[in-house]
């Protein structure tokens, strides 16, 4: 059984993490698309069809990006799921989510590695 401080062991995740790292760029554009979709109808809060694509998409991330070297990440966008969530159960807040979201996608596109969120 491998362990962490086997060399293979850590090659083979660095490889899984060099992959994931290449799927954040089109994820974070399949966010975008999942923002302008909700933002473009005239609801307050937006369709639930648009907010729950919204919400698969940051749980995707929230769900994975710590395993892969993207600590921040995945705990901003469990954040911001969770206050999708609340826009879903509570059909309130969605004004709050949009720069939240926002926030997190430039905040990606400049470093989704990073350790510190601004």
């Amino acid at each position: 059984m491998a362990t962490p401080a086997d060399p293979e062991y850590r090659a083979r995740l660095a490889a899984l993490s060099e992959r994931y790292a290449a799927t954040v760029p089109g994820t974070m554009a399949q966010i975008t698309n999942a923002l302008a979709a909700c933002k473009a109808t005239a609801g307050d809060p937006p369709p639930e069809t648009e907010l729950r694509r919204l919400h698969e998409l940051l749980h995707g991330v929230a769900g994975s990006a710590g395993t892969f070297g993207f600590g921040m990440l995945g705990q901003q966008a469990r954040r911001i799921e969770h206050m999708v969530r609340g826009v879903l159960t509570e059909h309130t807040g969605w004004s709050a989510v949009i720069p939240e979201v926002e926030q997190l996608l430039n905040w990606a596109a400049r470093d989704a590695q990073a350790t510190d969120y601004e």
